[in-house]
């Protein structure tokens, strides 16, 4: 029986299977696998094949292991965000802001990147407040980005919402303008659409525990 399996195993081997994947066929312990095939040497090419399997194995199993992490992290964010809901609800800042964020606010998932466009500079000046006051964004996170018509001056246009956000021009964006259509007139009050961003995947996981918080205090309120 055993001289049957050795035969096989071999036969593999020299099809250039790894271990594991004679293992599959054979029931047999890697340490034996490794005294019958130790004298059958592999060609380049089948040495490739199972290193990059098994590159492409580690891969799929690490980015796995990340997923899971990433998914235990944000429910732990997400929970502990929840929470915080109580103790804010007399909060007329942080109640504003959230609803604000809520109807206007980026709220992808895929990216998880916050941010808030609008054109409107009070309520761009009102965000910056609630992302320093309430959410206690270092000054070194925040982005500008910037979309204005071509008609327009850029350089005015950034040192507007650069003195508006008290952000320095450093960190904005490249300003994307738009084609001015026919006809179209300069609007001498016009400012562009002003987006705050902020890389902080915490932070946008904490904004949505906050808003299901929220939604699910409302929901147990009596009707």
């Amino acid at each position: 029986m055993k001289l049957k399996e050795k035969l096989r195993a071999i036969r593999l081997r020299k099809k250039g299977k790894s271990y594991k994947e004679i293992q599959k066929n054979i029931s047999v312990s890697k340490s034996t696998l490794s005294i019958w095939l130790r004298d059958i040497k592999l060609t380049p090419l089948q040495e490739k094949r199972i290193y990059v399997e098994l590159r492409q194995k580690n891969a799929y199993r690490l980015a796995k292991a990340n997923q899971r992490e990433r998914i235990r992290k944000t429910g732990e964010i997400i929970k502990t965000a929840k929470k915080e809901i109580p103790s804010y609800l007399r909060d007329p800042l942080f109640l504003a802001g959230l609803m604000l964020y809520w109807a206007e606010g980026d709220k992808s998932d895929e990216s998880e990147v916050v941010k808030f466009s609008n054109s409107d500079p009070e309520m761009i000046r009102f965000m910056m407040k609630w992302f320093r006051k309430i959410c206690k964004i270092p000054e070194r996170k925040f982005r500008i980005a910037l979309h204005i018509h071509e008609l327009h001056c850029r350089k005015n246009i950034e040192n507007y919402w650069s003195k508006l956000t008290n952000i320095s021009r450093n960190q904005f964006h490249k300003t994307q303008i738009k084609p001015t259509s026919l006809g179209q007139r300069k609007n001498i009050l016009y400012n562009g659409t002003c987006a705050i961003r902020i890389s902080d995947k915490n932070l946008f996981r904490k904004i949505k525990g906050w808003k299901l918080g929220f939604l699910e205090m409302q929901n147990k309120m009596p009707r």
